[in-house]
């Protein structure tokens, strides 16, 4: 975070209690998405005694950095307060460190919930179509997919059938060729690019 951006957190000491402060971190979570309507902005600038957005935006610029980098980032509750650097108040660095921590697993709760979970591929068999069919004038690959679905709303199996002309396995043959040369490059930058320490959170 830019250092001019933390000299902004002390308007905070305006809102004459925690709850304000509160409702202010609440408030740019609920709207983490769309942005604070101009309800909320009239809102949280009664909070803080503001005038105009000029003094308010820094302000919350600052604060939803610090959500993002206590829910998205892997930051323990014990350091959270480490995310301040020693120009900002204790006092804010207090109250803003217990607030965080209080909404911590909350939010990230959340996020895991908003998150796409892709269902992955447990297994794959394949056939060849019924060459005495009269609805299938080029021979067919039949292809079945198990694919498993991990996402919490919706768990478990499913199955899909498609088939495949030899004009259409072969662009698929070749675009998975691309993807796994790619793959292949990437695993050979990382690797030369691996530092020689590594530190586990």
């Amino acid at each position: 975070m830019e250092q001019t951006l933390w000299g902004h957190l002390p308007l905070l000491v305006r809102s004459n209690s925690k709850e304000s402060v509160e409702y202010i971190l609440q408030a740019l979570w609920r709207t983490r998405k769309t942005g604070l309507d101009a309800a909320d902005r009239h809102v949280i600038r009664d909070i803080l005694q503001l005038q105009n957005d000029s003094d308010l935006d820094p302000l919350l610029v600052c604060l939803r950095t610090l959500i993002r980098r206590c829910v998205y980032e892997n930051i323990s509750k014990d350091e959270i307060q480490k995310l301040f650097p020693s120009e900002v108040l204790p006092e804010l660095q207090r109250l803003l460190t217990l607030l965080l921590q209080k909404f911590q697993k909350e939010w990230r709760e959340e996020v895991l919930k908003d998150q796409v979970v892709l269902p992955r591929l447990k297994a794959m068999t394949w056939d060849m179509g019924n060459h005495e069919s009269t609805e299938v004038a080029d021979p067919v690959a039949v292809i079945n997919l198990k694919l498993q679905n991990d996402a919490k709303s919706q768990p478990g199996e499913s199955d899909v059938k498609f088939r495949l002309a030899k004009d259409t396995l072969d662009t698929m043959l070749r675009s998975m060729y691309c993807i796994r040369d790619q793959l292949s490059n990437m695993d050979e930058t990382s690797n030369v690019h691996l530092p020689q320490e590594t530190n586990t959170v």
